[in-house]
Formats: C-alpha cells, sequence, structure tokens
C-alpha cells in the first residue's frame, strides 16, 4: 500500500480485511480497511454505500473518522485509512468477571446515543448496531462498519435478514422488511445490557428460538402489535400469551434509572420506543453532558487528504469506513 506500512493484521470478514498500519509520513498508526470486493472507477468508489453515508456523517466525535481514501486502479481495490481504536466493545467486556462501574457505562452509553442521534438527524440509519461495530479507546466511544446502512427514506420492504440475529428487532424478525431507525434503538438497548451485565440478553440459536428468548424477558407483545406485525408478512404465527421474567432478575445490580432507558429502548412497539435524542435527556444521564465528556478530535483524525495511486484521478468524497471483523 503506497505511502503505507503493514504492522499486523487486526481482523478479517467476509467483505474485507483490516490490517495496522503506520504512515511513511507522518508516522501514526492507522487501522486499514482493504475491501475486498473490487471496483472499476473512482465513480464507483464514491457511490458505494457506506462511502456515500460517512460523506454525509464526518466528522463527528462519535463516529470513526477517515484519514485517507486510497483507490489502486491496477488492481480494482479501495483501501480506508482510518483512526485506530484500541478495541472493540465485544473484546472490552470479554472475560471481565466483575460489572463495570456505573460511570463508565453511563459514558459509553450516553456516546453510543450521541452517535445514533447524529446518524438519524442525517437521514440514516445503520442496521447493525452491535458490541463488534462499536470501537473503544480510552474513555472515547465510537460507532463503525456502515457498510448496512439505509437512508431513513428508502421505502420498507427492506432487505429481511440484516443485522445480527442476538440484537435484531422483533419488526425486523416478525415482518417482511417493515422496520425503521428504531431498529438502532433496540439494538442499542442489547448493548446496553451487555454492556452492564457481561452477557448477551438475547443469544437465539435461530430466529424461533431468538423469538422465544425474546419472550422469556419481555413476554409476548400485546395483540394489537402482533396483528399490525401480522399484517407485514406473509407467513403467519401464533404465540400463545405469556409474562416475561423481566431484565431486573438478570442484573439484580441494575439502577431503577438504568432499567428505565433500558425498557424504553426496548419497547416492542417501534412507535413507542424512545428516539436516541430523547434518551440523551433521559435520568439516567443527569450527570453527564458533552462537556463532561473528554474526547476531543485530534487534527489528525479529521478527513484530509484522499489519494489515488493513478495520480490522474483525483477527484474523491471524503468518507470513512471500518468494517466488521472477526477477532483472530
Amino acid at each position: 500500500l503506497s505511502g503505507y506500512k503493514t504492522i499486523k493484521k487486526i481482523g478479517e470478514g467476509t467483505f474485507s480485511e483490516v490490517v495496522k498500519t503506520q504512515s511513511l509520513t507522518d508516522g501514526k498508526f492507522y487501522a486499514c480497511k482493504t475491501m475486498k470486493q473490487t471496483i472499476n472507477s473512482v465513480e464507483q468508489a464514491n457511490n458505494l454505500r457506506e462511502v456515500q453515508a460517512m460523506k454525509r456523517l464526518s466528522p463527528h466525535a462519535n463516529i470513526v473518522q477517515l484519514h485517507e481514501l486510497i483507490f489502486d486502479k491496477e488492481t480494482g481495490t479501495v483501501s480506508l485509512i482510518c483512526e485506530l481504536m484500541e478495541m472493540n466493545i465485544y473484546e472490552f467486556i470479554q472475560g471481565r468477571q466483575t460489572p463495570l462501574p456505573d460511570s463508565t457505562v453511563k459514558q459509553y452509553m450516553y456516546q453510543l446515543c450521541k452517535s445514533l442521534q447524529h446518524l438519524h438527524s442525517c437521514g440514516i440509519f445503520h442496521r447493525d448496531v452491535k458490541p463488534e461495530n462499536i470501537l473503544i479507546k480510552q474513555n472515547v466511544l465510537k460507532l463503525a462498519d456502515f457498510g448496512s446502512c439505509r437512508s431513513v427514506y428508502s421505502k420498507p420492504p427492506h432487505t429481511e435478514y440484516i443485522s445480527t440475529r442476538w440484537y435484531r428487532a422483533p419488526e425486523c424478525l416478525l415482518t417482511d422488511g417493515y422496520y425503521s431507525l428504531k431498529m438502532d434503538i433496540w439494538s442499542a438497548g442489547c448493548v446496553f445490557f451487555e454492556i452492564m451485565s457481561l452477557n448477551p440478553l438475547f443469544p437465539g440459536v435461530n430466529e424461533l428460538d431468538q423469538i422465544s428468548k425474546i419472550h422469556d424477558v419481555l413476554g409476548t407483545p400485546d395483540q394489537s402489535l402482533l396483528l399490525k406485525f401480522k399484517q407485514s408478512r406473509a407467513m403467519h404465527f401464533n404465540f400463545p400469551p405469556r409474562k416475561g421474567n423481566g431484565i431486573s432478575r438478570l442484573i439484580p445490580h441494575c439502577s431503577a434509572p438504568a432499567l428505565s432507558l433500558l425498557y424504553q429502548m426496548l419497547a416492542y412497539d417501534p412507535d413507542e420506543r424512545i428516539s436516541a435524542e430523547t434518551a440523551l435527556r433521559h435520568t439516567f444521564f443527569r450527570e453527564i453532558s458533552d462537556a463532561t465528556l473528554q474526547h476531543p478530535i485530534g487534527d489528525e483524525f479529521l478527513p484530509t487528504s484522499l489519494h489515488c495511486v493513478d495520480d490522474e484521478s483525483k477527484n474523491y468524497v471524503q468518507a470513512t469506513y471500518h468494517g466488521r471483523f472477526k477477532q483472530l
């Protein structure tokens, strides 16, 4: 990769490979994500969904930032040089034996809600919010991987099998693609529980088990909501009414404000589910404000130059992308 030295492989996913690199110009370390999909032109690179999304979203304190985008005309590969974070939330809580301090949970969840509030206000929803796609560096949290995002103005039905199963909202499970930006809030609620309990809330082994796991905790939805879901699904379903065991039994140390916010994020009806903007004003975050968070964006992480291996091509959008990757 021109201008960068590869240090080590960080991970590899279905659509990309991520390596730690060092700039030969400024000596700083970055995460380089190279897409496996090859393209034919700069225009195609500009039109990639995640590039279009990040053009609109960046820069933001809680969105992973781009340093440089490189298109190799000979191979057709696109590489995105992004700021290097320390780890993702999954890696952070994996193996922990004791709960995180309440202040840490609040700080991380506030920043996650900030990222979603910005995303949704820009007319985009993520569709794959999960611990692996939430990156941290010290006390700073940033949302990453915008490869699945969609415009809030796009009309349903959307792709059905989107988002990772454990974090999939009921409307994604029970309709033929009739969901909206509120699916991100449900997923963030699942992440909220996981940060507090150090365990996933709904670890379903398949679609049916996923629905059953949700019912175990929250009970079955109201019949009126089920009827609404049924109208958006070709295949019918029936669930015998039952009461859930509740969330508080799973995390006895959870405070009343945290439990209140959690239930509002996990409301069955997406129309009644709390928005990211309203969540930021919840009493759970009473002691937190933007001023109390120490996360300045360094100049090195603001979108700067975008260049091409072929020097004839110079017109690039400012964009960023950090793909989901497996832990090696």
